[in-house]
């Protein structure tokens, strides 16, 4: 017998079991994460929900019948057929979902666990960071925080400042000789043993006349006065926040079949997602190419396909153009992302490489090229040649330049690659 709870867990209940269930069944969650962001567009590849891991793969608590004897008694809750005696017929072979079986007798195969966008990109960019460079820090618009600004004299009484307060009061206690109160206590008890003994009547007289006239001045001098009173003062002060914006772009032409777009498509999503976790706001933009360059929305930028030869120029020459438009380099960390199958007009490698090396590389934080390869009769393959454009990208390569070029001609190389580009640097000497 298997008991599975599936109450919801909205309220936060019973966060020790889940974080349980987590750690037991984390192997096959992970894979259900990186399963599930393929089929999400770019944008909502790391919002979290439901993923689906196999049924078989979760070991839950399981009870048994003890060998040992005694007396067992049964309470079925909502029996409405059966009394004590009854024969019980097996029931039909396979299992089954709920309270209804599957058509085929196969029963329940998957088991749908919710994430949350913590847990989701916990799984899915563990292990993983951002290449070793300076992040510009930028004021952010929406952001804003409250700073201590001084203290005022009037405000609400959440924000009364007691020790400012005390510190005024004591000040001006001191300032106007307010008489302490050992003071008036050493008064007291001598004026008290002189009544008692009854002598020195003129003694007795003169200390009640200072005793009285330091109790009027006690009176005339509170403890605390409304002028004593200060209140915090705060500012809100723009917060210093970091932005990224990352560009996409991608060859249209009538050689980037479908199965190469779908490629771009796995890679600028793990990038996006990845860039989330590190800044707070992060643009896309997208641009698609083929003998001419234009920017574009997501949906046009992955559906539509154009004719016409490849300029793999026009793409950087338009990026250059927005970023100069919109995302100042001083203001804004930029990545970009290419993928192309390498095909271009000869005679434009060399503007190319120029354009990354004199304006491009200079102002980006971190340059992919993703060289795709072709589907043909079911199968993935990489040409055997070296195309003109890596030839010409790989020339640029170097240790201080931000430029990495990875090949790719399955969907399952995606994400090796991807983590191959990021890898943690103790990671990468560790393995090496």
């Amino acid at each position: 017998m298997h008991i599975v709870d599936r109450r919801l867990d909205s309220s936060g209940k019973s966060i020790a079991n889940r974080q349980r269930f987590i750690r037991r069944a984390r192997g096959v969650v992970r894979q259900a994460v990186r399963d599930a962001v393929a089929s999400r567009s770019i944008r909502d590849v790391g919002e979290g929900g439901a993923v689906s891991i196999p049924a078989n793969s979760v070991h839950e608590p399981t009870f048994r019948r003890s060998g040992e004897g005694g007396v067992r008694d049964y309470v079925l809750p909502g029996n409405k057929q059966y009394v004590a005696g009854d024969r019980i017929s097996r029931p039909p072979e396979g299992g089954g979902s709920g309270s209804e079986g599957a058509e085929d007798g196969s029963g329940e195969d998957q088991f749908s666990f919710v994430l949350t966008r913590d847990e989701f990109l916990q799984f899915f960019l563990e292990d993983l960071e951002l290449p070793d460079m300076a992040k510009r820090e930028v004021t952010g618009e929406a952001q804003a925080k409250r700073l201590p600004a001084g203290f005022r004299t009037t405000g609400s009484p959440a924000a009364l400042s007691v020790p400012r307060t005390l510190r005024r009061s004591l000040s001006r206690r001191i300032a106007l000789k307010r008489p302490d109160k050992e003071r008036l206590r050493a008064l007291e008890a001598e004026i008290e043993t002189l009544e008692r003994s009854g002598t020195e009547p003129a003694r007795l007289a003169e200390l009640k006349l200072e005793l009285e006239a330091l109790l009027g001045r006690v009176r005339s001098i509170p403890f605390i006065d409304p002028v004593d009173l200060r209140y915090r003062r705060t500012t809100q002060v723009p917060e210093p926040t970091a932005q990224a914006v990352m560009f996409c772009l991608m060859d249209v032409s009538g050689s980037m079949d479908e199965h190469m777009k779908d490629l771009a498509k796995r890679f600028f999503s793990l990038l996006y997602l990845f860039l989330t976790t590190r800044y707070s706001k992060v643009s896309v933009v997208f641009i698609r190419h083929t003998h001419e360059a234009q920017e574009v929305d997501e949906e046009t930028f992955f559906r539509s396909r154009e004719s016409g030869g490849t300029i793999v120029s026009t793409a950087l020459k338009e990026m250059q153009r927005i970023v100069a438009e919109r995302f100042p380099a001083d203001r804004w960390n930029i990545y970009a992302a290419q993928a192309s199958d390498g095909d271009n007009v000869s005679g434009d490698n060399a503007l190319v490489a120029e354009l990354l090396r004199s304006g491009i590389l200079p102002i980006t934080q971190y340059y992919a090229y993703l060289q795709v390869g072709r589907a043909d009769e079911g199968r993935s393959y990489l040409p055997s040649r070296e195309s003109g454009l890596w030839r010409a990208l790989e020339g640029l390569l170097g240790e201080a330049v931000p430029l990495a070029m990875r090949k790719v001609a399955q969907a399952r190389d995606i994400y090796p690659v991807f983590r191959d580009l990021f890898e943690r640097k103790a990671t990468r000497k560790a393995s090496a």
